[in-house]
């Protein structure tokens, strides 16, 4: 195996994490439509299927309302609305890097070229970029809700690889998700450390690395810098 020259990283669940209060959120989509709130933000998310549709995330949470709805017994619920009024609650900006983030990202720098790669679009992930201030940290931000393919699909692996000037089998990538980061960084040829927000079954996938905790990407950069020394 190639000992990897740089590192890209996914952003949600992988570097960092909402700082904003769930049933917070959750009870400004009922206080949007002035309706009694029923059921619980934790309910919601259960009711969702797979990730959101990075290009109607609106729609994505009105099929969870519905679904919701009808377990807790009520007719012809306004969930477009719903929808759009957590949507209007979300702060973006209201994020802070996931426990050892920092130090893998020092890491990183230290070791080689580093990109970020995130299947959202820029409108709604650079509020988080910027808020903790990854542009300066990065080489490269790759927003894959503004390309015409998105992870797991190899096109955006392939560009951020091609901007940071590394072949995708001596780049590294890092991620939380099986099936849109590792599927997707083995599909495009790059090598994958999943870093679950959980531990986990990894359900037949064989990432390169698994890290318990992001932080660990330190040691397994150190691992590969002595491998490459004569």
């Amino acid at each position: 195996m190639t000992p990897p020259a740089g590192v890209v990283f996914d952003l949600d669940g992988t570097l960092c994490e909402s700082t904003q209060d769930e049933a917070t959120l959750y009870a400004g989509a009922f206080a949007a439509v002035d309706l009694p709130q029923f059921g619980a933000a934790e309910e919601l998310w259960a009711a969702l299927d797979g990730p959101p549709d990075p290009d109607d995330e609106q729609s994505y949470l009105a099929a969870g309302f519905r679904r919701l709805g009808a377990q807790h017994g009520h007719r012809q619920v306004p969930a477009d609305e719903l929808a759009a009024g957590l949507l209007d609650t979300v702060d973006r900006s209201a994020v802070a890097f996931r426990e050892g983030a920092d130090r893998a990202l020092r890491a990183a720098g230290e070791h080689g070229p580093v990109g970020l790669l995130t299947n959202g679009p820029a409108r709604r992930q650079r509020p988080k970029v910027e808020s903790l201030g990854l542009a300066d940290r990065v080489d490269t931000v790759c927003y894959a809700g503004d390309r015409p393919r998105r992870k797991p699909h190899p096109e955006p692996f392939v560009e951020v690889c091609e901007t940071l000037g590394i072949a995708p089998e001596a780049t590294l990538y890092v991620g939380d998700s099986l099936s849109y980061d590792v599927a997707g960084a083995h599909g495009a040829g790059l090598q994958a450390a999943w870093c679950p927000r959980s531990p986990g079954d990894s359900e037949g996938y064989r990432p390169e690395y698994v890290l318990n905790d992001i932080g660990d990407l330190v040691g397994v950069l150190g691992r590969t810098e002595h491998a490459e020394q004569p």
